[in-house]
C-alpha cells in the first residue's frame, strides 16, 4: 500500500509541475500578445543556408526573456538561409521564420540564450532586430563550429549593405 500510495505522491508532484509550467508559458502569451505578426516568408529567396538549431527568439538584452508568441520560443531542428531579402530560419516542427534585412540591427557570437547555454564562448549566433517596435534577440547554434564565423561573417555584410 506504501508503493501505491508513493507513486501516486510522485505522480500528482510531477503533473502539479507540468501544470504550472503550462500556465507559466500561458500567461507568457498573454503578456506578449501585443506582438504583431511576422513577416511573411519569401518563396523564391535563394541565398546560403547553414545546418543547425533554432534555439528561441527573446527580448534584446534578456537572455532569459524568451519569446512566447507566433512560435518564436520554439525550439527546433533548422536551416539558416542568408539571402539579399534577408534571413529564413527554415525549421522542422515549426513554422518558418523570415527576418528581413531591413529589420536586423545587430550580430555577434554568445554562449547563451534562453533554452541554450554553451560551453564554448561562441558556440550561438545571435542575431538581433526589431519587430513591430519590439528589440528581439534570436539564437542560432551551426551544426558544426566552422560555420559560426562564415556565418557571422555574412549577416554583418548583409546589414552593413543596408
Amino acid at each position: 500500500m506504501k508503493t501505491v500510495l508513493g507513486i501516486v505522491g510522485t505522480l500528482l508532484v510531477i503533473g502539479a509541475g507540468w501544470f504550472g509550467m503550462y500556465r507559466g508559458w500561458r500567461n507568457r502569451q498573454q503578456r506578449q500578445a501585443d506582438l504583431a505578426p511576422l513577416p511573411a516568408v519569401p518563396a523564391d529567396v535563394k541565398g546560403t543556408k547553414t545546418e543547425g538549431v533554432y534555439v528561441a527568439t527573446t527580448t534584446a538584452g534578456d537572455w532569459m526573456d524568451r519569446i512566447a508568441v507566433h512560435e518564436l520560443g520554439v525550439r527546433s531542428t533548422a536551416d539558416l538561409a542568408v539571402s539579399e531579402a534577408g534571413l529564413i530560419f527554415h525549421r522542422q516542427g515549426a513554422a518558418d521564420v523570415f527576418i528581413p534585412a531591413g529589420h536586423l540591427t545587430g550580430v555577434r557570437t554568445d554562449r547563451g540564450i534562453a533554452g541554450k547555454v554553451t560551453a564554448e564562448a561562441s558556440g550561438l549566433v545571435v542575431v538581433t532586430w526589431t519587430h513591430d517596435g519590439h528589440e528581439l534577440d534570436t539564437g542560432f547554434r551551426p551544426r558544426r563550429k566552422a560555420d559560426t564565423a562564415p556565418l557571422t561573417d555574412s549577416i554583418s555584410i548583409l546589414i552593413g549593405a543596408e
